[in-house]
């Protein structure tokens, strides 16, 4: 019975109403697994929706997977599901990136978020494959549209194969439930299809499709009536044409197309031998040792190249000639000629150095030979004329033209509009036959042509033919755009257009060629189901073809029986849950982590392999690919030496075996496999040895628990970095961790317990600082420097006094004058009755403040007789009173305009009357006061000094500025702050003095606390107090230098860990895990986890907002003048805080990775590499950490003998100036990843990323520790790139040389022979040993390059003051070049048993260090003359712009700042990197035209820290205030 709730769309997620025969076969399907057999626009999709429907309400815990063959179909089914459904819809398919599907976490939220996704099947296999998905757990419904693809190997087959037959089936006793309540079982299977078939036997092919599909094929029986009403079959014609007499010629060049006639001509004359991909085959064989492998495969290309001149050349030219030739027969001598013009036209286009395309990228001397071959073909231009094309284009064409016209008038009869597809087999036919239609005179009005091609299908490197898609005018985006807007009405399309693409439906669908198969013809007539269609399909007079139309009809007629047959059941027995085996293999390999479920299987491995290779690094030279050795080989060795080569080529049928060999990138025990001779076929050998290989890199731990290359392994998954940053906000970068330590702050056992200590500055007395929190400054390492100007830098001396507590009185009268000194600059941030400071000063001497305790007193007496007395006010008093009590005192240090206003530094009394101008000033100021006549005396003044940190040295920090005009002030109108010059002076210098012993403090905690237990805690305090400094905090110095060293120390250390961890990691593998282990995000988690932000210093000493620190907040209820603040308050306001929440501030994750390189460098600069390692090893970062000096030597153990070295070597070592004790390490160091002659060594990847780091850490080292240079960050890094660049690098390698003696015998003169002196240079890229034909193009074009600038780069390294950045990127040097380089470092290295000083002098000997050395010397400007511009023309607010202009194999850069010229450069024009010479080149130029300095390029880091505060608006009036420094008084 019909269930209601299934019986439509719901209103609200469909318009479209369910018919009929759509729930009939709903209904069927959610009874059994089943094949939807219906045309093209009956509504199959609608039917599925349905179904997916249902099992959202039925399967919550499952999902429904729609799988369609194409990206096109998948991205239309996806949009149309989504708008019928209101659940979510996934799509993922292979133009979504599909290396981003690699992450197990991803696909499991993904299944967890969507009911239904929707993917190709490659996509959905592969899934299964790696145990992303796990089909009895995760999918409950897989619906297969084109269902009729399952067969054979297609991913839909392998799917049911490989991962729904194992399965238990759905009900059956076997079916587990998982521990999420899931039964896994096998999901349900609905089909859609028009066509099951492709063709031949019906019943043997619908039990094949049900079998593989596990379903029934079945149709609508009760309603086919009204599916009638709905499907609109369309009108089958057809059209004879009579057969093309060119049929019967002989040869193409008997056909009557000039054009072809030139091109066999051409063909005729070409000798395979000539070519030059066999020349190039012919010399490298010549070359290869004999016995290689590669020498066996190189002549066994070779001879298969020469049997079936299967050259690029020779097969392109051989297949544009068949096809000019089908064209001709086909269409007619017209098209053909045509044809011939438009692609020899298009070849020279793709072949010019300005155009990417197929013929660009093949080798120049194969491109120089194709091209010279075309150049003979002498073309005759065709006729436009509307007769020519008439007159030479076939019966065929005229009969489709005649076709065409009739069904366009039979739509206007209907007041239709006529819409038509036109289907074809050959590329190339659809677009002659589409440019035939546009220009015939009977169509060339009548409709506007288009066509579609699809996607090239040659496997090859780039097939001559893939030309022709640049013929296309139109791309097939905007042609079916245009199709379906009506803008063109007629599609000439090969069979793309039958399934795949979202095209509408047609009124006339015409097959120029016939069906291929029964799923074709279905296909394509479903494309005609608008009423009143037709389908026409030309046929040849007397051809066989119009029988096959009987029988494909007979056909369909069978199927639709089939459909209806109710008693049609597939024995459940043939379903079973044993393997069907397909037709290559008399057994199925199946190999399962059970962890995850992926599989490898027989059919998988090749691909798998495939993919392993290809994401290798460093695909330059050609795909990394497996290579297989089928055996026995398919010709006998030297078979293209023989002069009867007929011989030795008998028929073979089997066994074979195979041997596959991988990239040298992998460890030579792992790169070759090979199988027996015992597999029926090449095939079945082939994955036998890819499966056994890559089971072996599996257990070898090359790939990860999904069978994928590893990515989990090399990034490790953080599962708890959720929970460890789980307060990391939104935006990225941040993290919430709690603020920074205070060290003031007493412990609860320290509250109450005084200590005292003595400061002493020198020229001041000495004071008593008492302190609750201990301060254990025990050397020179931790005293505090403080910088006054015009002074030589002063050591601030604290020292301990004895243990006995202070009295009470002691402690209260060292609270009054801690008040008294800090109240006048800091007094509107303090509060007056608060006195819990957490520090307490108290001069030992008070001798200097005895009148000014008097003074004191006098004042508060008179503020005591005030109307309102304050007694914050009892520091100052009023300057007019003062002077009349004290007889005009000289001895004043501050005064204030008015009472709270603003500082100013005393000069004088001025008695004497002022200038009119000066009286002038003085009645501005105070004119708000009203009318009132000037009374003497006056007070002289002048504005103090900017008040500075005096941690700065003055040396990077502005000299503090100051107003020097005499300013003046009446009495009456100000106030005199009662303190001392001594006191003053310590109000101006504790504050800096208070931060420094604040950092040092922060820093002792550090390393007793953190660091306790380790060597680490033997680093000076002064080197972990710049490391934990954060630029933020504005100290004397702060971690930026010291992070710049240690990153460079962490990777040097990481990489030596990762290489002796994992001796079979490729570069690849090692640099992603490294990076991984020193990101910042890595880095942060694990510094949060040692809590390390608490020590980081980041809270800034900007001395206008100072004050000092209350151990008892402002807002609490402070203690009384008389009485010390008790010591429960103390410990409950501590117990407190403790027991709140403590304070959370957002701080960056790379302040805290900065930090951690930081102390890594501080360590490594106190204990060198191995202190260094230790610190980087405390911080675990996810490594297994041992001793460098145990990695070495795991590394160094297992080194292996070579029985025949190279004979370059010795050279090589000469080169050095250093003799490997392991030869081994130089012959790798040298070995590029192509090389094939010795198999038991690998290539240079590992050494150059290990030489990468050496180099860098020398380099760095010595920038670091450059004499008097402290270089920044930034000028560090633009330092070091200029000695390790790839560039410089490259030209390091061009330019090394060994002069060997070369005596040759030579006539003397005399009529003898003697031998002559003579030498020979011999370069270190001449020593690198490969196999590739590309490489020796790019050694010999690269030295042709260095050999006409070598000598410019030379002079600039000696004399210029500017980095030739221009000159050496004109060397355009490949990577491998500073490979060697870095390789050969890396091999040093590790034989010198981690010598850096052995490498060091290897770097001297190459002349790096020399040059090194001239750049610190004499400052070269090595910043890149791009980056200098940049930066000049924005600190100068002006434009910049490049301009470049291609003419006659020549190109321009012009430099225009604020549209003015400023430099040209004119160059030679070769590719893409001939615009990046001229332009660096020409900012060179500019630079020196414009007379820049290296001044005007980096920007340095901020040094001047004490004025970042500057421009922060004031709190209040006090704000104004500036600190005197004081001296110019003493």
């Amino acid at each position: 019975m019909s269930d209601p709730q299934f019986s439509s769309v719901s209103s609200s997620s469909s318009s479209h109403q369910t018919r009929g025969y759509q729930q009939e076969m709903l209904e069927e399907s959610l009874r059994s697994n089943m094949i939807i057999a219906l045309d093209t626009g009956s509504g199959k999709t609608h039917i599925a929706i349905l179904r997916m429907k249902h099992e959202a309400e039925r399967e919550p815990k499952k999902i429904s997977w729609f799988v369609a063959p194409t990206v096109a179909l998948c991205e239309q089914q996806r949009d149309v599901i989504s708008t019928a459904l209101p659940v979510s819809v996934g799509l993922i398919s292979g133009a979504l990136e599909p290396d981003q599907w690699k992450d197990p976490a991803l696909w499991r939220r993904v299944i967890e978020d969507h009911r239904i996704m929707v993917t190709t099947p490659q996509v959905f296999l592969d899934a299964l494959r790696h145990g992303y998905v796990s089909l009895g757990r995760d999918v409950g419904l897989i619906v297969f549209d084109e269902a009729h693809h399952a067969v054979d190997n297609h991913p839909y087959n392998r799917v049911m194969k490989e991962f729904y037959l194992p399965l238990p089936a759905r009900g059956s006793n076997k079916a587990v439930r998982a521990d999420s309540g899931v039964v896994i079982e096998r999901p349900m299977i609905l089909g859609l299809t028009a066509s099951p078939i492709f063709g031949g036997h019906v019943e043997r092919a619908f039990q094949a499709i049900e079998s593989n599909l596990d379903s029934v094929i079945r149709a609508p029986k009760q309603n086919r009536r009204e599916l009638a009403s709905f499907v609109h079959r369309p009108v089958f014609k057809h059209v004879m044409y009579d057969i093309s007499p060119y049929y019967f010629y002989r040869t193409p060049k008997e056909l009557p197309s000039v054009n072809l006639q030139a091109l066999e001509s051409v063909l005729e004359t070409m000798d395979i031998e000539e070519d030059p991909y066999v020349l190039s085959l012919r010399s490298r064989l010549a070359s290869l040792p004999m016995n290689s492998p590669e020498r066996a495969r190189t002549d066994q290309k070779l001879s298969k190249t020469i049997q079936k001149e299967d050259s690029y050349t020779h097969k392109g030219l051989r297949d544009f000639a068949r096809a000019a030739a089908e064209i001709c027969i086909d269409l007619g001598p017209w098209a053909a000629d045509w044809y011939i013009e438009q692609v020899l036209k298009q070849a020279m286009v793709s072949a010019g150095p300005y155009h990417q395309g197929a013929i660009s990228a093949w080798q120049q001397k194969e491109k120089n030979y194709l091209l010279s071959q075309l150049a003979r073909v002498v073309v005759t231009p065709v006729s436009m004329d509307p007769q020519a094309i008439v007159a030479g284009t076939s019966d065929k064409v005229q009969r489709l033209v005649d076709s065409l016209l009739t069904e366009e008038r039979e739509k206007e009869s209907f007041d239709e509009d006529y819409s038509g597809l036109v289907f074809v087999t050959r590329r190339d036919a659809v677009i002659v036959l589409a440019e035939v239609l546009t220009l015939h005179p009977r169509t060339a009005d009548n409709f506007n042509v288009g066509c579609l091609l699809g996607t090239s299908q040659s496997t090859r490197r780039h097939s001559f033919l893939d030309i022709t898609q640049n013929l296309v005018k139109q791309s097939q985006a905007d042609t079916l755009r245009d199709f379906r807007n009506g803008e063109k009405n007629l599609i000439v399309s090969t069979a793309v257009a039958e399934e795949g693409i979202d095209i509408q439906a047609c009124g006339n669908v015409i097959r120029w060629d016939p069906p291929v198969n029964m799923a074709s013809w279905a296909q394509s007539r479903g494309r005609a189901r608008r009423k009143r269609s037709s389908f026409v399909l030309m046929f040849e007079k007397g051809g066989v073809h119009a029988k096959l139309v009987n029988q494909w009809e007979h056909l369909e007629a069978q199927m639709m029986a089939l459909y209806h047959d109710e008693a049609k059941k597939l024995p459940r027995a043939e379903w079973g849950d044993e393997m069907q085996l397909d037709d290559y293999d008399d057994e199925e390999l199946f190999f399962t982590i059970q962890s995850t479920g992926a599989t490898l299987t027989l059919h998988s491995a090749i691909e798998h392999l495939a993919h392993f290779c290809a994401v290798l690094p460093d695909a330059t030279y050609g795909q990394h690919v497996p290579v297989y050795d089928i055996d026995p080989p398919d010709f006998p060795e030297g078979w293209h030496a023989f002069e009867n080569r007929a011989s030795g080529m008998g028929v073979y049928l089997g066994p074979y075996g195979a041997t596959v060999s991988l990239p040298r990138y992998i460890e030579p025990r792992l790169r070759v496999y090979s199988t027996p001779r015992i597999h029926p076929n090449k095939i079945s050998a082939r994955r036998h040895a890819a499966y056994f290989a890559y089971l072996a890199l599996y257990e070898a731990g090359l790939l990860n628990d999904h069978l994928l290359p590893l990515s989990s392994v090399v990034n490790p998954p953080d599962e708890d970095v959720a929970e460890l940053l789980k307060d990391v906000e939104k935006r990225a970068g941040m993290a919430g961790v709690t603020e920074q330590m205070n060290p003031w702050l007493p412990t609860e056992k320290n509250v109450g317990r005084w200590r005292s200590t003595r400061v002493s500055i020198a020229g001041l007395p000495p004071c008593r600082m008492f302190t609750q929190t201990p301060i254990n400054i025990s050397s020179l390492d931790e005293a505090t420097t403080i910088y006054r100007p015009g002074r030589a830098p002063e050591t601030v001396s604290i020292s301990k006094m004895d243990t006995s507590d202070p009295s009470t009185a002691t402690l209260n009268t060292a609270r009054e004058y801690t008040r008294r000194i800090f109240w006048p600059l800091s007094g509107p941030r303090m509060t007056w009755d608060n006195l819990s400071f957490a520090y307490l000063f108290l001069p030992e001497d008070t001798s200097h403040d005895s009148i000014w305790a008097e003074r004191r007193l006098w004042a508060n007496e008179v503020n005591q007789q005030s109307e309102k007395p304050r007694a914050d006010q009892a520091l100052s008093a009023n300057a007019e009173a003062l002077g009349q009590r004290y007889s005009f005192p000289d001895d004043l240090i501050w005064v204030r305009d008015g009472r709270n206003g603003k500082v100013f530094r005393f000069l004088r009394w001025q008695h004497d009357p002022l200038s009119p101008s000066e009286e002038e000033t003085v009645m501005n100021r105070y004119a708000r006061f009203g009318p009132f006549e000037i009374s003497y005396p006056l007070l002289a003044v002048q504005n103090l000094h900017r008040r500075v940190n005096f941690l700065v040295p003055t040396t990077s920090t502005r000299a503090p500025s100051v107003d020097d005009t005499e300013l003046f002030l009446f009495p009456k109108r100000s106030a005199v702050d009662l303190i001392s010059l001594v006191d003053t002076q310590y109000a101006s210098l504790l504050p800096s003095i208070l931060h420094g012993l604040t950092t040092t403090m922060i820093a002792l905690s550090l390393r007793d606390q953190l660091l306790t237990g380790t060597s680490l805690s033997q680093i000076p305090v002064r080197l972990l107090t710049t490391a934990i400094s954060a630029p933020v905090a504005q100290g004397a110095s702060n971690y930026q230098r010291l992070e710049s060293l240690g990153d460079t120390v962490l990777k040097f250390v990481v990489g030596i860990q990762l290489m002796a961890e994992f001796p079979l990691w490729h570069e690849g593998y090692l640099s992603k895990r490294k990076d991984h282990a020193v990101a910042n995000s890595c880095l942060a988690k694990h510094a949060i986890l040692k809590e390390l932000y608490r020590w980081i210093i980041r809270e800034g000493f900007a001395p206008k907002k100072w004050k000092p620190f209350y151990t008892i907040p402002t807002n609490s209820k402070p203690p009384t003048e008389q009485e010390a603040p008790k010591r429960e308050e103390v410990a409950k306001q501590d117990e407190s805080s403790k027991q709140g929440s403590p304070k959370r501030q957002q701080l960056s994750t790379k302040v805290l990775a900065d930090v951690v390189e930081a102390l890594i460098g501080a360590a490594y600069l106190h204990g060198g590499i191995e202190l260094g390692l230790e610190c980087a090893q405390f911080f675990d970062l996810g490594l297994k950490w041992r001793p460098l000096s145990m990695r070495l030597d795991g590394l160094l153990s297992g080194t292996r003998d070579l029985d025949d070295l190279p004979p370059q070597i010795s050279q090589v070592e000469k080169m050095l100036g250093y003799t490997f004790d392991r030869k081994v390490f130089v012959v790798e160091a040298l070995t590029h990843p192509s090389y094939h002659s010795e198999s038991s060594t690998r290539s240079y990847d590992r050494y150059e990323f290990l030489g990468d780091s050496v180099l860098d850490m020398l380099v760095t080292d010595y920038l670091f520790h450059a004499p008097g240079k402290e270089y920044s960050p930034g000028h560090l890094h633009i330092r070091k790139s200029a000695v390790v660049n790839s560039h410089f690098l490259a030209y390091i390698c061009l330019r090394t040389t060994l002069r060997v003696d070369a005596k040759m015998p030579k006539p003397n003169g005399r009529g003898k022979i003697t031998l002559a002196d003579d030498e020979q240079s011999i370069y270190l890229w001449q020593c690198l040993l490969h196999s590739s034909p590309r490489v020796l193009q790019d050694l010999d074009a690269t030295f042709g390059r260095y050999r006409k600038v070598g000598a410019v780069i030379e002079k600039a390294f000696r004399r210029d003051w500017i980095y030739p950045w221009a000159a050496l990127t004109r060397l355009q040097a490949p990577k491998f070049f500073s490979d060697i380089i870095e390789s050969i470092l890396g091999a040093v290295y590790l034989d010198s048993g981690g010598n850096l000083g052995v490498v060091r002098q290897v770097l001297v000997t190459l002349g790096i260090w020399e040059i090194l050395e001239r750049i610190v010397r004499d400052d070269i400007d090595v910043l890149h003359p791009v980056s200098r511009l940049s930066i000049w023309v924005s600190k100068q607010q002006k434009s910049i712009e490049y301009k470049f202009v291609k003419e006659k194999g020549m190109i321009s850069c012009s430099i225009l700042v604020d549209e003015e010229e400023k430099a040209v450069v004119t160059e030679r024009h070769r590719s893409r990197a001939s615009q990046e010479e001229v332009k660096f080149t020409a900012a060179e130029r500019a630079i020196k035209v414009l007379h820049l300095t290296e001044t005007d390029g980096i920007e340095e880091d901020d040094d001047e820290v004490a004025d970042v505060d500057e421009s922060e608006g004031s709190e209040d009036e006090d704000e104004e205030m500036e600190v005197d420094a004081l001296l110019a008084l003493k």
